[in-house]
């Protein structure tokens, strides 16, 4: 494991604040917002559809605290670019959005360093204010929003009309999961290096830790990855890449079955990780069930570590 303490020069301007939100293409983007309200206890934030003048895109907006989900669904069948990917992918992640301050700056920087600009500087208002984004790709079929909120008031997005609370909350437990602590995205083999410079080189972000098939590996799966953060570490993006062993392993396999790059699994801080499971489960969320061979080994490996577990 490498831990990085030089982050390099700070940036002369331009600054990542935070994870604003991650927006998913899905068939269905209805049944999709029900599954976060009721399954993990997002409340819905805000629509849009035909009733505020989307006619071709459903959006569905929920939150839990700092957790921001759109669910995006296209209405008719025409062969687009969505119908497409969901067509090829299935329900996936398409664009994970940073708030920042001086959106200008940073999509001149990404633009002088040969970032694909997807989606140039453009403005939304309302009576709340005025929202600035733009677009970049990234890896796979994979975009980041930057959004500079600097000269709004609202809660979330224009164009969003608010949704009433969900019903079915009062009758559930609540969920206490706090905000995005990092999204990982997985590259095909030896394409890690190449999606993590695109971030030093584009959005100025630094390594911040790295691992290779030395330190996460079994018998028979192992990966390599190398953490991205912006200057303020506040923003991290950790990229994995397959390695060899006797068999495939996890991050093939999603390449795979997935079909190339893109955002493996999205992580959720809590300060209470056991009452959060408890609740989720009473929710209906399924988790990963554990061998008790690995508590086992765990023992084995605490008899000779400096951590002294109760």
């Amino acid at each position: 494991m490498t831990s990085y303490t030089d982050k390099g020069s700070k940036p002369s301007d331009g600054r990542f604040i935070s994870f604003h939100h991650i927006t998913f293409w899905v068939s269905n983007a209805k049944q999709a917002a029900s599954y976060y309200i009721s399954r993990f206890g997002f409340e819905p934030l805000g629509y849009q559809g035909l009733e505020t003048g989307s006619r071709r895109i459903v959006s569905h907006a929920v939150r839990l605290n700092k957790i921001i989900f759109i669910l995006q669904a296209q209405y008719e069948p025409q062969e687009t670019e969505f119908v497409k990917e969901v067509a090829f992918h299935g329900d996936f992640v398409k664009d994970v959005a940073f708030e920042v301050e001086n959106l200008d700056f940073i999509v001149e920087y990404a633009r002088k360093q040969g970032a694909v600009i997807v989606k140039d500087i453009w403005e939304e208002s309302d009576k709340n204010g005025i929202v600035r984004m733009a677009v970049l790709k990234t890896y796979g079929d994979n975009t980041h929003t930057l959004i500079d909120k600097s000269k709004y008031r609202g809660s979330f997005l224009p164009g969003y009309q608010t949704q009433d609370s969900d019903p079915i909350q009062k009758f559930l437990p609540k969920v206490e999961i706090n905000f995005i602590d990092h999204v990982v995205g997985n590259q095909p083999d030896n394409e890690m290096e190449t999606a993590a410079s695109w971030y030093e080189k584009c959005l100025q972000f630094h390594r911040f830790w790295s691992v290779d098939d030395k330190q996460i590996f079994t018998e028979y799966s192992a990966l390599r990855s190398i953490v991205m953060a912006n200057w303020e570490e506040t923003v991290k993006m950790p990229i994995n890449e397959p390695a060899p062993g006797k068999k495939k392993s996890q991050i093939q396999e999603y390449v795979e079955y997935y079909g190339g790059a893109g955002v493996q699994h999205i992580a959720l801080n809590t300060e209470d990780i056991i009452t959060a499971v408890e609740n989720l489960r009473a929710r209906g969320v399924d988790f990963l069930s554990i061998p008790s061979s690995y508590y086992t080994i765990i023992r084995d490996r605490l008899q000779h570590s400096k951590v002294k577990v109760s």
